[in-house]
């Protein structure tokens, strides 16, 4: 099939041959084969082949795209056979707007969808996502006998495509106040630091696994992250875990998830990123981008036990001190924070505008030494 493939392209040239998924036959060997004779090693000896038998008058051009470079089998990348590798990156705004351009042509909006809103919103979205959320912008609008789609549809799309789809879970009184106050600690502490984009949603509807929840999606496509906003975000992270106590004196499970990304957060800041009194050093486990635009992680040298110590502090310093800001901040505005709770126990769901309406327009935020 291989050889009948190339021959069409050859005989029908100038073409292009596109192998969507190429990591599914061109696997690295040793990786998952059963032997010489396994079919996908057969595929892959026989596309190796037929690229070697191309001459630059042949006007036939090979295509591969995969999510995972750092899987493909070196002879494949050798000069001659897929020697120039672009990276895609997820789009930017002009990008998304582009797209989203695309993917709603066959479907009808009413006039005042702010498209340069939706681009802003969807920070982080591939194309995939964009083309999934507008479908299911028109699938909401449909079940509720719409003959448009609106923002709120499209608002609700785009959560349910990063979350997941609402669940109808009962819950206590006690367990929503707790979750309420959580989701508004984490509103509370972003919307008061500085360095932190401005919130966007808060809701207590289940989604996936989680109770709740509050986004903020990123303001602006950046390429770097510096200290003090990555400590910000540790702060935010722990803003729940915070009004936990404040409030109720207790601590939940509910807080688990926060705490581990705010651990990884801060020990990446450590060992990787070089943002502690330890200095600019390297400490492992190390990740780097693949010269094909995959993560690949690998285990720096082991450390002595007395420097794993001083890892270990200065990343519960980074925790300690992230969760003394969110402290304050719930203490300093629990009135403010109280009318949040309030406010979603009776409406469940705030976006950006009612929550502002009650904490006020997010400013410079506070600052902490």
């Amino acid at each position: 099939r291989v050889r009948d493939l190339f021959a069409q392209a050859k005989a029908q040239a100038p073409a292009i041959i596109f192998i969507d998924e190429i990591d599914a036959i061109g696997r690295q060997r040793g990786r998952g084969f059963v032997g010489g004779h396994d079919e996908r090693e057969q595929t892959l000896n026989q596309i190796l082949v037929e690229m070697d038998g191309f001459t630059p008058n042949d006007n036939v051009i090979v295509v591969a795209a995969t999510n995972r470079g750092d899987l493909l089998d070196p002879a494949l990348l050798r000069p001659g056979r897929f020697d120039r590798r672009i990276t895609l990156d997820m789009p930017d705004k002009e990008g998304r707007l582009a797209i989203l351009k695309i993917h709603s042509k066959n479907k009808k909006f009413v006039e005042s969808v702010n498209w340069d809103r939706v681009a802003d919103r969807t920070v982080g979205f591939s194309g995939a996502d964009l083309e999934n959320m507008l479908n299911e912008a028109a699938i909401y609008a449909a079940r509720n006998n719409k003959k448009e789609v609106n923002m709120e549809d499209i608002e609700e799309a785009a959560t349910k495509v990063k979350l997941g789809p609402a669940k109808k879970r009962l819950q206590s009184e006690e367990d929503r106040k707790i979750t309420a106050y959580h989701e508004a600690g984490h509103a509370i502490v972003t919307h008061f630091l500085p360095k932190m984009d401005p919130v966007h949603r808060i809701s207590i509807v289940a989604r996936g696994m989680s109770l709740g929840h509050t986004l903020i999606p990123p303001a602006a496509d950046r390429t770097h992250e510096t200290k003090s906003r990555l400590m910000d975000q540790i702060a935010a992270m722990l803003g729940g875990r915070a009004a936990e106590k404040e409030i109720f004196d207790e601590m939940t499970s509910g807080a688990s998830n926060d705490i581990v990304q705010a651990t990884r957060l801060a020990r990446a800041m450590v060992i990787e990123f070089g943002m502690s009194e330890l200095g600019p050093i390297n400490f492992g486990p190390q990740s780097e981008i693949s010269d094909m635009g995959a993560m690949e992680w690998y285990e720096g040298a082991n450390l002595a036990p007395s420097t794993q110590e001083k890892v270990d502090n200065e990343v519960k310093k980074l925790i300690d001190f992230g969760y003394r800001k969110a402290a304050v901040l719930v203490k300093k505005h629990k009135k403010l924070m109280d009318k949040v709770v309030e406010r979603l126990m009776e409406k469940e769901t705030l976006d950006r505008e009612e929550f502002e309406k009650i904490v006020g327009k997010k400013e410079n935020g506070e600052s902490f030494k």
